[in-house]
C-alpha cells in the first residue's frame, strides 16, 4: 500500500488519544487520523486540536459516527468496557478493520460472536494485549520456545497490581463496578490469562479460583473520616485524594493518572474535581464491588499448572512470574526489567531487558509496538499469522477468565473448558 491507511478513534480518553493516537501521530507515512468521536466534549476538542481533524468529523458517540458511511480503513475502540460489543459488531458489518481495547466483551457469547463475525467478514482485528509485544515476555518467550529449561511444567504469576492503583482504577474509578464494566479478573487479568497460555503455548482445560473484596468496603472506614477526602481529618491515610492526585501533580507534574481524573489538567481543575468527581471519594464509601484480591489455578491441555495471583496490596505495581521447566528454572520482574535463567547445574544466566530495548514507554514498549505492528498488518506488510493478538489468538483468555469468575462465584468449583 502506497498510501497512508484511514483510522477513526471511538474514545478519546486515556487510551484513544494519551496512547494510541499519539503512536499514531508518529508515523504519517503510514496512517492519518481521520474521525473521532466521544461523548465528553472536552476530550473530542482535545482530539481535534491533538489531530487537526475538522469539526465535521468529530461525533458525539461512537454510535453517532457508526451510524455514518464508513468513514475509514480501520477503527479504534478504546471505549467502556460494556460498549465494546454493540460497537464492535457495527463495525465489522460495516467492514472496518479492528484495533479493539480489552476486554473484547464482558461475557463469552459476546466474545465468540464478535471472532466469528471477524472471521466470517475477513476482517483483520487485533485485541489490545500488549503484553505480548514487551521486550520482557518477548525474551521469556523466545527462551522457552528454544528449550532454554526443557519442557514447561508449572508457571506461577502475580499481578501486583498496587494500592494505589487499585483506589485509582478499581475503587473509585471506571472499572470500579462489574455492572459498569466487567469484572476484575476480565478487565485487568485478561493480560495475563493471555500471556500464560501465550508463553506456554498450551490450551486451559480446567480452571479453579477463590477470591474477593476485603478491604474496600464502608465497614472498614477509619473512625472521623469523611466522604471526601478534601474534608477528611485521617492524616496518615495512603489512600488521600488529594495527596495522591494534586501533591503529586505539584512536585511533577506528572500527566496520568492525573489527567484521568481531569482532562488536560491544572491545580484548580483537579482541586474542583476532587470536590465534586468520583475520584476525591472516600475509598471506603464507593460504589465499588470488583474483588480486590483473587487467585486462579489453570491446568493446561497436558497437565502442566499455571497459579495466578492478582492481589492490591502491594506496595508497587507490576509482574512478577516464574516458569518451572524440566531442565531449569526462569524468573522475571517486570518491575527490576530483568529476567533470570536457572539450568540446573549451572551458574544462573542474568538478563538486563534494559539491555534489550530503549523504548519502556507504555506497558514497557507493549503499547506502541502493538500499534505498529496492526498498521503493517492492515497495510498488507505482514500477513495475518504474522500477528500477536488476532482476535481468535485473543478469545482464549477471556473465557479462562470468565471461567475463573464463574468458579470464584461458586466456592471455588472447578470449571471445565469447552473445546
Amino acid at each position: 500500500m502506497n498510501h497512508p491507511i484511514t483510522v477513526a478513534v471511538a474514545g478519546c480518553g486515556s487510551r484513544g488519544q494519551d496512547t494510541y493516537t499519539k503512536v499514531l501521530l508518529t508515523m504519517p507515512e503510514k496512517a492519518t487520523i481521520v474521525a473521532a468521536a466521544d461523548i465528553d466534549p472536552e476530550k473530542l476538542a482535545g482530539m481535534r486540536r491533538l489531530t487537526g481533524i475538522p469539526e465535521s468529523a468529530c461525533y458525539a458517540s461512537a454510535e453517532e459516527m457508526l451510524a455514518q458511511p464508513k468513514l475509514a480503513d480501520v477503527m479504534l475502540i478504546c471505549t467502556p468496557d460494556r460498549c465494546h460489543y454493540a460497537e464492535a459488531k457495527a463495525a465489522l458489518l460495516k467492514d472496518y478493520d479492528l484495533l479493539l481495547e480489552k476486554p473484547i466483551a464482558p461475557e463469552a457469547a459476546q466474545c465468540r460472536e464478535l471472532c466469528d463475525i471477524a472471521l466470517q467478514r475477513g476482517r483483520k482485528v487485533a485485541v489490545c494485549h500488549v503484553l505480548r509485544y514487551t521486550a520482557f515476555y518477548q525474551k521469556i518467550k523466545q527462551l522457552l520456545d528454544g528449550g532454554a529449561i526443557g519442557d514447561i511444567v508449572n508457571v506461577q504469576g502475580i499481578e501486583q497490581v498496587g494500592y494505589w492503583h487499585q483506589a485509582h482504577s478499581f475503587v473509585r474509578g471506571n472499572w470500579r463496578n462489574e455492572g459498569l464494566s466487567s469484572c476484575m479478573i476480565l478487565q485487568k487479568c485478561c493480560h495475563d490469562m493471555d500471556i500464560m497460555l501465550w508463553l506456554t503455548g498450551r490450551h486451559c482445560r480446567r480452571v479453579s479460583s477463590f477470591g474477593g473484596l476485603s478491604l474496600f468496603r464502608p465497614e472498614n472506614a477509619p473512625a472521623g473520616s469523611a466522604a471526601r477526602c478534601v474534608d477528611c481529618q485521617v492524616a496518615d491515610c495512603p489512600y488521600n485524594a488529594v495527596r495522591f492526585y494534586l501533591d503529586q501533580f505539584r512536585r511533577s507534574g506528572d500527566e496520568w493518572p492525573q489527567n484521568v481524573v481531569a482532562f488536560d489538567p491544572t491545580e484548580d481543575k483537579l482541586m474542583e474535581a476532587l470536590r465534586t468527581g468520583p475520584y476525591g471519594r472516600c475509598v471506603y464509601r464507593c460504589d465499588n464491588d470488583v474483588v480486590d484480591h483473587q487467585v486462579v489455578n489453570l491446568e493446561l491441555e497436558d497437565g502442566a499448572t499455571v497459579n495466578f495471583t492478582m492481589t492490591a496490596f502491594t506496595a508497587h505495581g507490576g509482574r512478577v512470574i516464574r516458569v518451572g521447566g524440566t531442565m531449569g528454572e526462569i524468573y522475571g520482574d517486570t518491575r527490576q526489567n530483568i529476567i533470570r535463567v536457572m539450568r540446573y547445574g549451572q551458574e544462573d544466566e542474568v538478563i538486563d531487558v534494559r539491555t534489550l530495548t530503549d523504548d519502556f514507554s507504555g506497558h514497557g514498549g507493549g503499547d506502541a509496538r502493538l500499534v505498529r505492528e496492526f498498521v503493517d498488518l492492515v497495510r498488507g506488510e505482514i500477513g495475518v499469522s504474522g500477528t500477536l493478538t488476532s482476535i481468535d489468538r485473543s478469545v482464549e483468555s477471556h473465557l479462562v477468565a470468565l471461567a475463573a469468575e464463574e468458579s470464584r462465584r461458586h466456592g471455588g468449583a472447578a470449571v471445565e473448558l469447552r473445546s
